[in-house]
């Protein structure tokens, strides 16, 4: 029998625009101790599923039936669904850190877990949450038992988050995008410690994640969703070599691990549809590459394939061969003798660590960094949280003051800038930040908020600042119409177009990106990738570029800085440092990267996949 068995859920939500159909008419099974995957971009219903599975939309209408260990939870009261959540079902969020009360200490809230469920001893209960600790890979778990949230790393903070959900023995464990933020070192500490736990404990384990390369190396079989529909579903292997649905291999498509370092990535065009008004037809039509008439009319059928695939498609073959690609060569410019934008020589910074009074203690962030950047490359800058990258991007930003050494924009010194140089540097270096909408004010309407930098310098005012903003709009992809619209009106690739924007409105000589992409869906990642090409090949753009996943890195970047400790311990062309790497650091993070998403087959080529039934 199933661990968990969803049969027919259907969840819709009330709002005041209407009625958000969240979930439809989805169906899947869990085996005992298997390691399940549900993939998607963000809004398909991955998480709103879950919460609905689990008792945590209270407002919303859920039908169908949702079978645990022969029980229906959605049959289930409160009290019962209570008893249920912890102690038989575990959670593991995306966020480690806004999951973890602040004020309480780690130890506390993960027994306060187990007395919530057991009557058990407070050193009982101590005991068994030192031994999770332990198990999880916190290094002397007796003494951290006692510590803060915020006096542990991300990482380590996933780990006291996989900790309190196990320490109960759950039957299921969702993990939903229990990786996003890590650096690819962390990430797979994480991947291997769920593994290891699902193997020695017996644990089932439900991951939701929109990364693709993830669940190929460690998922037994994945359900692919699309704006609240299962779009296909089967063993990882069958659905990621050869996808039956166009938007598995369009999703495939998108990942930069299946391209040459330089390609031009083949996107998904458009975005998910609004669930308040479902198309009649398949929800994907609008975007699919290999879209028929019948499509946008009539609900497709469900197919099942020799290999137990199933796909929602009306495609009586499997998903389509990638198209032609526009750009076959590499696109990075050869910058090897082109001017030098940015020279950094010997900086160092370090903070005092004593009190107010106490100025003898020092802890060194960056220790020496030697650096340049020439006009029109893309230097990324990798390395794990804390190695120092984005102090160092402050830095050259002008927001940190060096503690030694010379950062030079240009010919321009900026330890000795006066404020006529200080204005004229700020319109020479812009930061792109990791989460697009924390970096938006969600109060102001975006063509204010694009047409701030021409305000803040005195370049353009009035319908000229218009026409300027709604220039730049288009530029990035954004409909000028859209000017008097506010950040939380647009998708979260939109978001990061709203920065990108911004940040080109004064003609920057340098761009710093500091994970730009890392919080987007494949799909949109694919598209905000190709616009920054695009643009630094249009306007001669230059870019620091930093982010944790190495495909990313790889794919955009002409050099690549590997930063450890504070320090650059290895700095080559980029395809240098993935053929050949110097550094132990460098191999390390090489070595940890996550498995790309394999190259799925041609449409029928090597193909021994047949119809076994079809249902209406």
């Amino acid at each position: 029998m199933p661990v968990l068995e969803a049969r027919n859920l259907t969840v819709s939500i009330p709002t005041e625009d209407g009625t958000i159909h969240a979930v439809q008419n989805v169906s899947f099974a869990i085996e005992a101790g298997e390691l399940f995957g549900i993939a998607g971009e963000s809004g398909s219903g991955k998480s709103v599923m879950m919460q609905a599975i689990l008792g945590l939309l209270p407002y919303a209408d859920i039908t169908g039936e949702v079978l645990f260990e022969g029980r229906d939870l959605l049959r289930e009261n409160p009290r019962g669904l209570r008893k249920l959540r912890g102690s038989r079902i575990g959670m593991i969020f995306q966020d480690p850190l806004s999951s973890l009360h602040p004020y309480y200490t780690i130890g506390s809230q993960i027994t306060e877990a187990i007395h919530a469920h057991e009557k058990v001893s407070k050193p009982a209960a101590r005991a068994r949450a030192i031994e999770m600790l332990a198990k999880v890979g916190i290094a002397n778990a007796d003494e951290r038992f006692h510590a803060y949230p915020h006096q542990f790393s991300g990482g380590m903070r996933q780990r006291v988050m996989i900790a309190m959900a196990l320490v109960l023995n759950p039957a299921l464990i969702i993990a939903d995008e229990p990786t996003t933020a890590l650096d690819v070192t962390v990430q797979a500490q994480i991947v291997a410690l769920l593994d290891t736990m699902r193997k020695e404990l017996g644990t089932t384990v439900i991951m939701i994640t929109h990364d693709l390369g993830l669940l190929s190396s460690v998922a037994d079989r994945v359900m692919v969703m699309y704006a609240g529909n299962r779009m296909e579903y089967g063993a990882s292997d069958a659905v990621f070599t050869t996808p039956a649905h166009p938007y598995t291999a369009g999703l495939l498509r998108s990942s930069p691990a299946n391209y040459a370092a330089g390609e031009e990535l083949i996107a998904i065009p458009g975005r998910p549809p609004s669930l308040l008004h479902m198309p009649e037809g398949c929800a994907f039509a609008p975007r699919c590459s290999a879209v028929m008439d019948k499509c946008h009319t009539r609900r497709p059928p469900l197919r099942r394939y020799s290999d137990k695939v199933e796909a929602l498609c009306w495609l009586e073959d499997t998903a389509p061969a990638p198209a032609q690609r526009a750009i076959s060569t590499d696109r990075r410019a050869d910058t090897q003798t082109a001017p030098v934008v940015l020279r950094i020589e010997d900086v160092a910074l370090s903070f005092a660590t004593g009190g107010l009074f106490d100025k003898k203690g020092r802890f060194e962030v960056l220790k020496g960094i030697n650096l340049e950047v020439r006009r029109g490359e893309t230097l990324g800058l990798v390395g794990e949280s804390g190695c120092g990258k984005s102090t160092l991007a402050r830095v050259i930003a002008g927001l940190i003051p060096a503690t030694s050494g010379r950062v030079l924009l240009g010919d321009a010194d900026m330890a000795h800038l006066d404020a006529a140089g200080w204005r004229e540097t700020r319109k020479a270096v812009q930061l792109v930040f990791q989460d697009p909408f924390g970096s938006l004010n969600p109060r102001r309407r975006v063509g204010a908020i694009i047409g701030d930098p021409f305000r803040i310098h005195h370049v353009a005012s009035g319908a000229g600042r218009k026409a300027r903003v709604q220039e730049l709009m288009e530029r990035v992809g954004l409909n000028p119409e859209h000017y008097n619209r506010f950040p939380s009106e647009f998708s979260g690739g939109q978001r990061q177009r709203i920065g990108i924007a911004r940040a080109l409105a004064l003609n920057p000589g340098l761009i710093i990106f500091d994970e730009p992409v890392s919080a987007l869906d494949v799909s949109i990642q694919a598209q905000v990738l190709n616009l920054m090409s695009k643009l630094q090949r249009e306007l001669g753009l230059t870019y620091l570029f930093i982010s944790h996943d190495l495909a990313v890195v790889r794919q955009i970047c002409n050099r690549i800085a590997v930063m450890n400790k504070g320090r650059i311990v290895e700095l080559a062309d980029a395809e240098a440092i993935y053929a050949n790497p110097q550094d132990e650091y460098t191999r390390t993070l090489l070595a940890a990267s996550v498995t790309p998403p394999p190259q799925h087959a041609a449409r029928g080529r090597d193909l021994v996949r047949t119809i076994d039934w079809v249902a209406a």
